[in-house]
Order: structure tokens, then sequence, then C-alpha cells
């Protein structure tokens, strides 16, 4: 064994010159980083939301459309009358002294006043959002159950039959337009087609004949559910098999996966333990942004199914064009997707080690 030259000089070993700092101060440090970590992501957010706000009013006010002209359709309508309407709605007022009523509203919560429907933007959202979260929320749960199943087979088998056969079907039924999947969907199984009858629903959300009330009534909702869910599954899923497939196949020559084999370990567990966790991070902010965008709901799919939903009442309003109505539900469709993009950079700093090291 080696013994050092000043010890052997009987002089005592230096010391180390920067002693380790207290525990409280490491933890102290390690909470103002993420107290700051969230506080960049919430302004962001708010920022975010003022430019949304921006873009919403600039975009809907710039419509070619005449709204009067456009309410007053096939009414007997005079000079006078139109334009006594145009003053009601505030069409008259100089362009700053809208948005500043429309962000003051939009603030206190007030979503303003539909023309089309004369009703508050705020109770026709609520009536209409229910059957947008059901209907997006079960096409998102099988969409992504479905996409990271598939997806993390192809990856860890990549190139194999099985790999080729789902990829193919994927990505084909990802490049047809959602509307017109949905109008061979409605021929097929509602309207019927050749030896196939009609088997689903056609529109709306359930039968007025059924009371909306027990057994019955749930059964005849899932049975007008099949078709929007199934159109919207089939043009989603593959978004989640691509990223989970890139991902994984990214992982692969990882060494901490060479340890883990070398280790003994089966490769059900190293990809189950190992791989997967580390292969879903970036999935993660597509997830949520999609689950963000459950609450603005499939205009398309909305249409062809006419469910009850914000994108068949987003669809209605652009026909007048409803200012106030296409301004309220902008408004809540990019909230959600802002919120959900934020709950992800949050969820992001649990997950992933080096977001925390920021």
């Amino acid at each position: 064994m080696s013994i050092p030259p000043d010890v052997l000089l009987g002089e005592p070993l230096a010391a180390d010159p920067t002693p380790d700092p207290p525990s409280g101060a490491s933890g102290g440090a390690s909470r103002a980083g993420a107290l700051w970590f969230y506080a960049r992501k919430l302004l962001a957010a708010v920022v975010s939301f003022f430019i949304t706000l921006v873009i919403g009013f600039v975009l809907f006010q710039l419509m070619p459309a005449d709204p009067v002209r456009a309410l007053t359709q096939g009414r007997p309508t005079s000079a006078a009358q139109m334009q006594a309407l145009r003053d009601s709605l505030g069409l008259d007022k100089p362009l700053w002294q809208r948005f500043a009523s429309f962000v003051g509203d939009t603030l206190h919560g007030r979503l303003g006043f539909s023309w089309q429907f004369q009703e508050p933007v705020a109770s026709l959202v609520g009536s209409h959002l229910w059957p947008t979260v059901l209907l997006m929320g079960v096409s998102t749960v099988i969409s992504v159950s479905l996409g990271l199943w598939l997806g993390i087979r192809s990856g860890w088998r990549q190139g194999s039959v099985f790999d080729r056969i789902s990829s193919g079907v994927s990505l084909t039924l990802w490049s047809v337009p959602t509307f017109w999947l949905g109008l061979l969907l409605l021929v097929a199984f509602s309207v019927g087609f050749g030896p196939i009858p009609s088997l689903f629903p056609a529109d709306g959300m359930s039968d007025p004949s059924i009371a909306a009330a027990g057994w019955p009534h749930v059964v005849d909702v899932a049975r007008h559910l099949v078709l929007p869910v199934a159109t919207l599954v089939l043009g989603d899923y593959a978004l989640y098999v691509s990223i989970m497939r890139s991902s994984l196949i990214d992982e692969m020559d990882s060494p901490y996966l060479l340890t883990a084999r070398a280790k003994g370990l089966f490769d059900s567990d190293v990809r189950r333990k190992h791989a997967v966790p580390n292969a879903l991070l970036p999935a993660v902010t597509v997830i949520f942004l999609q689950i963000g965008g459950i609450i603005g709901g499939a205009v398309t799919v909305e249409t062809v199914y006419s469910w009850p939903g914000l994108g068949y009442l987003t669809y209605q309003a652009l026909k007048v064009p409803d200012l106030p109505l296409l301004q309220g539900t902008f408004i809540i469709f990019s909230a959600s997707v802002i919120i959900m993009n934020l709950a992800a950079d949050v969820l992001y700093r649990f997950l992933d080690p080096r977001v925390r090291a920021q």
C-alpha cells in the first residue's frame, strides 16, 4: 500500500477548501428552483391565453360575412330596422371598444350573448359540453390504449410482419380525411350497403322516443356512440402508434437496456420495466394536448353525425356567423389546450429528472 508523501513528512493532509453545504440549503435551492419553474410555465400560459384572445377577436372580426344580413335573411326588413339591429349588436362601435369589451367580459367569465340562439353563450356551452366530453373521452381512451399497445409491439419488433402490417394500416387510416371516413361508415353501417343491414343510428345522441333514464337510455346512447367513436379512433390512433414506435426504437440501443439484459432479465421485463417508461415521455405531451382537444371536440365528426356537442354548435355558429358564440367556443377550445399543456409541463418535471435539473 502506498503512503502519501505528506504523511511521510509529518504534515497534515490539506482540508477540502469547499465544505459540503448543509442539507437545508440544498432543499431550499431545490424548492426555489421548482417555484421558479412553475412560475415561468404559468406566466407562459397567461401570455399564450392573452395572445389567443387577440387572435380570436381579430380572426372573427375579419370574417367577410355580414351577421345582420344573415340574421334577417328571408324576413322583410327595412334599412332602418337593419341599422337598429346593427346598433343593438354593437357592430357600430369602433374596433378598439369592441375588443376592450370582449377582453373585459372574458376576464369576468361572461362569454357574451348568442345572436342566433338568443341565449347566453355560457349556458349554450354548458349544455353542449357533456356530449363532447363523452364522445371525445371515450374515443381518446380507446385511441391512446390501442395506439400505445400497437406502437410498443411494433417498435420492439421493428421490421417484423406485425410491425409492417400495423404501421401500414395505421398510416393509411391516418391519411384518410375524417369527414370522408365518417361518411363511409355512415353509409355502410347506418344506411346499409349490400348485404350489410342498418346496424347503428345515423344521427343525434339518443332516440327521443326512449325515456332519458335507466338502462334502455344507456344502451341507446351507446349505440349512437359507436359510429362517431369508430371514426375518431380510426383517424387518431395512428398518431400514438407512430410516436410510441419511434420513441421505443430510439431507446433500443441505449446502454441501460444492455445492462438490464446483462443482469439476466427476461426480454418482456426489459421492455416493460425499462424501455417503455422512458419511451413514454415524448408521448405524454401529445396525449395531454389531445386531452385538451376533448373540450374542443371534433367539428367534422360531430357535424357528420349531428352529435349535439361543442363541435356541432361551432358549425351552427359559423353559418350565421354568430360572432359571440364563435368567440366563446374559441376561448373554451384554446383555454383547454393551454391548461393541458401546462399540466403536461408540470407532469414532465415529475417524470423526467432532466427537467428537474433545470
